[in-house]
């Protein structure tokens, strides 16, 4: 990395970064190409292990191309504003994001999907949920594995 001023190395201020943020970008595989799609996402921070949860159809092609080739990278991003110069040269952009890559995983247990969701839902809500098998039988969750991540801020 060039610009080791916006560094973050901070687990607290990872933590908070990962909190703040809304969307997961999950780029894979696809032959010669990469795909990459926004997701919805929770995580878990655990003895220094960084896992992310998704979820999303049980059939369709991010499910293909994730049993083709688990290697994923990943970037969530927030705290977005333009800051503005008298020259084009000048204008600038403020963010906070957290980048890497890993191997993701369909999870199959029912008991490790509900406590994905729960993990998943908690990024978005203070509120409690309920799930159950059934619930969590009509979707893919996805743990992500991390092996190797970077944060940044520019304020």
């Amino acid at each position: 990395m060039s610009r080791q001023d916006r560094l973050v190395t901070d687990q607290e201020a990872l933590i908070e970064i990962i909190d703040r943020c809304q969307v997961l970008h999950l780029g894979m595989h696809d032959g010669d190409d990469i795909y990459v799609i926004p997701m919805n996402y929770g995580y878990t921070w655990e003895d220094g292990e960084l896992t992310f949860y998704l979820h999303g159809a049980l059939e369709g092609k991010k499910i293909r191309l994730l049993k083709e080739n688990p290697r994923v990278g990943f970037s969530v991003d927030c705290d977005h504003q333009l800051v503005e110069g008298k020259l084009p040269c000048q204008f600038a952009f403020q963010f906070a994001s957290v980048a890497g890559t890993g191997a993701a995983e369909l999870i199959e247990d029912p008991q490790e999907k509900i406590k994905a969701m729960e993990h998943l839902m908690r990024q978005y809500s203070d509120r409690e949920f309920e799930f159950n098998e059934r619930l969590v039988s009509i979707v893919s969750v996805i743990r992500i594995r991390v092996e190797a991540f970077t944060g940044r801020v520019r304020k």
